[in-house]
Order: structure tokens, then C-alpha cells, then sequence
């Protein structure tokens, strides 16, 4: 081989290996949240220790987990979707309504909060999309329509006695060789809640999408520059359309594993779930600008939120407002973070142009 050949396929092998913005964007906050998590063990000790505290991160944020899912799409096209924690107090209230009071079926209460998702994502898509109405007007309405939705269906908070729901409400999930023997010396297995079976599958199949499918590379081509993915021949207006289709879409999911979680309904459900969505969407990587965002950057996103909200609970600040302050400092921490390796990239790009 000779010597052009050798450096043409080191430089190859160096593109191959290197980080793009998205991917780098990830590792971070992967980094971070395992750091954090192995600090909360070793200091706090108490209540970080047994694996089942672990997967508690998954089981109590499952419904935040698809939510933020939907919101990354939207965030990676360069809009956001403010709509999605009314959507989920909606669904919640109408399948349990759906339920107790009409006697329905826990599969047609399924269909029921896939059917609002999909109708919210259909309107504000194609307003934001086709109208080229600004996405946090359309969605902030969508916001105040869910809520005043939800008042009109029932005001009155319940827990949900249908015995199906139940059933599957209270079905585990073991995880072998993960237990811990409690005080009576018995040997508990960790569990999942099924809802955290549904996270995991909406996070693998939007990664994929996102990663080896042209449908998902438009999502990133309109957010980085719509001019551009005009010019490429991507059809903008269709791909937010999408964008927000998928949003509502799984925002009725994550509304449903949300109900599935609480086994109750009440206008207060899902209080700042948009707000919780969005930053951990920030966190997970995910630029509010646009094309930039990695959909398992947000789920290591979410679980890095609760992991921060627990450790300042146990480490004996219970009050609401330090969970507030600390979950601004962490935003703001990971802003920081994404701004500073964005500028430094992009000068070393400008180095090696130049």
C-alpha cells in the first residue's frame, strides 16, 4: 500500500470514529448523570444503593421519558410543542371517565388517548406547518384548550376502581439478579413498571429513525437550516407537519403510561410535564435552535432531572423551591456546557478550513 493510500485511510478511519455535534452532545450528558449517580452512592449511601432506586427512575418517569421523546423531535426542527402536559392531564381524565363512569374497556381507553394525541398533533402541525403560525402560539393554545378541556370532561379528582386497569396497573416486570433482601430476610426482586417497557421501545424506535432513516435525517436537515433542506429537495413544511404529528402522537402515549402510573385522574395531573420535557430535552442534548439532538441523550436527560430532584430531597432539602432552584442550575450548567463545546468545535472546524 503505498503512502497516499495509508494516509487516505487513517483519515477515514479518523471520520469514522469522530464525534458529530449531536453524538458529543450525548456522551456529556451520559458522563455527567453516571457521575452524579455514582457521587449520590457513594456520599447519601441510603436510598441510591439497591438497584431498585435505580429503576424507580425509570418506573416514576416513564410518561416524562416518551413525552420529552415527542418534544425532541419538535426541538430538533427548530420549534417546541408547549402543549403536551395538558394533552396528558386530558387523556388522563377522559380514560378515567371513560372507565369508571361508562364502564369501558382498558384497550378502547388506549385508543381513546392515542386518538387526542393524534388530533392535537394533526391541528397544531398543520397550523404551525401550513399556516406558518408561530409553534408556541399554536401550542401555548393547545395548552390552555387541553386544560379547559379537561375541567369540562370532570373537575373533580378520583382514583380508578376498574378491575382491568388495576390488573395492569399493578403488573411488574422482574429484573433477574437485581434484588435485595429486606428486613425479613427475604430476597425481593427489582422491578419495572410496563409503562417503562413502553419508554424503552418509543426511545429505541425513535432513535432509529431519527439515525438510519432519510424520513428522520429531514428532521435535522430543516432544524440546521430550512433553506438549505429546501435545496436538498426536502419538503419543509411536511416534515414539521410530521414533527409535530409525532409529538401529539406520543404525547397521548405518554399520557396513557402516565394514567397508567398514577391509577387516578385530576385537573392538577402532569403540572409543568412541558416544562419538564423541554429541559430535559436542553439536557439530553438537544439545541433549541435546531438540527442538533439525540433522542438517548434525552431519556439520560430525564433521568439526570430526577436524579438531581432526589439527591437534593435526600440530603434533607424537601422544600418545593429548592428542587426549582437546583433544576435551573442544572439547566443553566448544561447550557453553558453545550454552548462552550459548540464554540470551541466550530473554531477547530475554522482552523482546519483555514
Amino acid at each position: 500500500m503505498s503512502k497516499s493510500s495509508e494516509a487516505s485511510a487513517k483519515q477515514a478511519g479518523r471520520k469514522k470514529i469522530s464525534l458529530n455535534d449531536t453524538n458529543l452532545l450525548m456522551l456529556i450528558t451520559i458522563v455527567v448523570f453516571v457521575v452524579m449517580y455514582l457521587g449520590a452512592m457513594l456520599i447519601l449511601k441510603s436510598g441510591f444503593l439497591k438497584p431498585q432506586a435505580f429503576f424507580n427512575l425509570f418506573n416514576d418517569n416513564a410518561s416524562l421519558i416518551i413525552l420529552s421523546c415527542g418534544m425532541s423531535l419538535v426541538m430538533i426542527t427548530g420549534g417546541i410543542d408547549i402543549s403536551v402536559g395538558g394533552v396528558t392531564t386530558l387523556v388522563c381524565m377522559c380514560c378515567a371517565v371513560y372507565l369508571d363512569r361508562q364502564g369501558g374497556n382498558v384497550a378502547m381507553s388506549a385508543l381513546i388517548a392515542l386518538g387526542i394525541g393524534l388530533a392535537f398533533g394533526l391541528v397544531q402541525g398543520f397550523l404551525v406547518a401550513y399556516l406558518e403560525i408561530q409553534p408556541f402560539i399554536v401550542t401555548l393554545a393547545g395548552m390552555f384548550f387541553a386544560k379547559g378541556m379537561t375541567t369540562i370532561v370532570n373537575s373533580e379528582p378520583f382514583n380508578v376502581a376498574h378491575e382491568g386497569f388495576v390488573a395492569l396497573k399493578n403488573t411488574r416486570v422482574s429484573v433477574p439478579g437485581m434484588g435485595t433482601v429486606n428486613k425479613l430476610g427475604e430476597y425481593v426482586n427489582a422491578y419495572v413498571e410496563i409503562g417503562v417497557l413502553v419508554a424503552l421501545v418509543v426511545v429505541v424506535v425513535m432513535f432509529c429513525m431519527l439515525r438510519w432513516t432519510k424520513f428522520g435525517r429531514n428532521f435535522y436537515a430543516v432544524g440546521g437550516n430550512n433553506q438549505s433542506a429546501l435545496m436538498l429537495g426536502i419538503n419543509v413544511k411536511r416534515t414539521k407537519f410530521m414533527s409535530h404529528l409525532l409529538c401529539g402522537l406520543l404525547a397521548g402515549v405518554g399520557g396513557f403510561v402516565y394514567f397508567l402510573h398514577v391509577g387516578s385522574c385530576a385537573p392538577s395531573h402532569a403540572a409543568g410535564a412541558e416544562m419538564n420535557a423541554i429541559a430535559s430535552s436542553i439536557i439530553g442534548g438537544t439545541l433549541l435552535t435546531g438540527g442538533v439532538g439525540n433522542i438517548v441523550g434525552t431519556m439520560f436527560g430525564v433521568l439526570s432531572l430526577s436524579t438531581i430532584k432526589n439527591i437534593v430531597s435526600s440530603a434533607g432539602f424537601g422544600e418545593a423551591w429548592w428542587t426549582g432552584i437546583t433544576t435551573a442550575a442544572m439547566l443553566c450548567l448544561f447550557l453553558i456546557i453545550q454552548s462552550v463545546v459548540m464554540g470551541i468545535r466550530k473554531k477547530r472546524q475554522l482552523g482546519v478550513k483555514g
